[in-house]
C-alpha cells in the first residue's frame, strides 16, 4: 500500500499507459474521510500484492481529479491497462474496497 500522496500529479496520459491492474486513490492528507479509509484499504490490498496503489492529492484546479469526475474524497477508481472498470467513492466497509479490486485483479484475492 502506498501511504504518501505523489509530489507531483501524474498526467491522464500516464495514467493511460499503465499496464495491468492500478487502484488510483485520489483524496488529501488533511481529510477525515479519507484517513478513515486508510485501514479499508490496506485490508483490501493484503489479497492484491502485486496492484499498483497510486495515491493523487486532490482539489480545485486539479486536471486529473476533474477528468474522472471526482466530487468527494476518498474516490478509489480501479483501473486495468489504462481504463477505469469500476469505483468506490467514500467507501464504508472492508468488503466494498475488496469487491471494487476484484473488478481489476480478481485472481489474486
Amino acid at each position: 500500500m502506498n501511504t504518501g500522496y505523489a509530489d507531483k500529479e501524474p498526467s491522464l496520459a500516464d495514467i493511460e499507459a499503465l499496464a495491468g491492474p492500478v487502484l488510483l486513490e485520489f483524496g488529501t492528507p488533511w481529510c477525515g474521510y479519507c484517513r478513515a479509509a486508510q485501514s479499508l484499504i490496506a485490508g483490501a490490498l493484503i489479497g492484491h500484492p502485486e496492484l499498483k496503489h497510486i495515491k493523487v492529492e486532490d482539489g480545485s484546479g486539479r486536471a486529473l481529479g476533474r477528468h474522472f469526475g471526482v466530487k468527494l474524497w476518498p474516490t478509489l477508481v480501479m483501473l486495468k491497462d489504462g481504463k477505469e472498470l469500476g469505483r468506490v467513492v467514500r467507501p464504508g466497509s472492508l468488503d466494498a474496497v475488496r469487491q471494487g479490486l476484484e473488478q481489476i485483479d480478481p485472481t489474486s484475492a
